[in-house]
């Protein structure tokens, strides 16, 4: 990862305004935006961070193959969003967060203002993500909340404090950077930028309940090296698939990596879906690993894209009265 990569993802007007109080290990990414002549939109205590539908993959690699642990995942962003207000108030440490069940911010929040070495406050929630369906909204909280109070104070928080902190609390996904990246939830590590998802829409389906992200974590046992292998195969795939657009290579990942977790945690309607998609000539499916959905992938810039949409909202009733459209975050789009 250069980054110069992540300025380049950072083209999205999502996250310019961000990236001016976040830094990367390795360069003073704020000092290069400055460079390049760019400015950012807005100097508020106002922050926010994308979700992601499930994982595009999610598994384990092989034994020694990378760094520490050899669980890792490959993100989906999509524009929904977790938004942070912070309001310091002067001679207090805690962080007082509204709404009160978020508990993992409020942690966040007062472990990062102590390590900062500044004021408590008030800190202020708003999300589109529904909880415990594997949207990635507890790791959207966190990292808005973390940018909330940098933004506010005009202080750079590096990313690699916002992990530290992350990891403290539970596995998280690699929301903190721009675009699409394999990342290592456990540990909160970064494994390489991918580049941007191309244009797609994901037609989600809830088979209902919640996943608590902790609890999921504790019960998974570890996999066979045959299926290592085919992790491994599946993330270099997805590292020549993303940067290139090929949606057809990204629907094949996404819908392997379903087809490897189901034996994990099976999606009831994983095999119904698969024959829909084919039916109606969608790219494939994709599903939140430890959570809830699962979703069906669609090329958003195809010519039919229009009559498969319609196609697959058909499809799809029979396993969700209501399925809801989701869009990748894609670079300038």
């Amino acid at each position: 990862m250069s980054t110069t990569e992540l300025i380049k993802a950072a083209a999205d007007e999502v996250w310019i305004p961000y990236m001016y109080h976040q830094t990367f290990d390795g360069a003073d990414a704020t000092q290069i935006i400055a460079e390049d002549t760019r400015q950012p939109r807005v100097h508020s205590s106002d922050a926010l961070c994308c979700g992601t539908f499930g994982e595009l993959l999610q598994g384990q690699l092989p034994v020694g193959c990378v760094p520490r642990d050899p669980h890792f995942l490959v993100t989906m962003p999509i524009a929904l969003f977790a938004r942070a207000h912070f309001m310091p108030i002067a001679g207090t440490r805690s962080v007082t967060v509204y709404p009160a069940h978020k508990v993992k911010a409020k942690r966040l929040a007062e472990n990062l203002v102590i390590a900062l070495g500044v004021s408590g406050g008030v800190l202020l929630l708003q999300s589109e993500l529904p909880e415990g369906k594997g949207l990635a909204s507890s790791s959207a909280d966190l990292v808005a909340t973390a940018r909330s109070i940098a933004c506010c104070l005009r202080r750079r928080v590096q990313t690699s404090l916002i992990e530290k902190l992350m990891a403290e609390i539970e596995p998280s996904d690699g929301v903190m950077y721009p675009g699409v990246v394999a990342y290592q939830q456990r540990t909160c590590s970064l494994l390489s930028f991918l580049g941007q998802m191309p244009p797609l829409a994901i037609v989600g389906v809830d088979e209902g309940g919640t996943v608590e992200t902790v609890d999921y974590d504790k019960r998974r046992g570890e996999i066979s090296a045959s299926h290592r292998a085919e992790y491994q195969e599946l993330l270099d795939s997805a590292r020549i698939a993303i940067p290139r657009g090929d949606t057809a290579a990204i629907g094949r990942i996404a819908t392997a990596s379903a087809l490897l977790h189901q034996e994990r945690a099976p999606k009831k309607h994983l095999n119904s879906m698969l024959k829909a998609s084919e039916a109606t000539g969608a790219l494939g499916v994709i599903v939140a690993h430890s959570g809830t959905m699962i979703g069906f992938l669609l090329d958003r810039t195809a010519a039919d894209f229009p009559r498969k949409l319609q196609s697959v909202l058909a499809h799809a009733s029979p396993f969700d009265n209501s399925p809801k459209i989701y869009l990748t975050m894609s670079g300038c789009q």
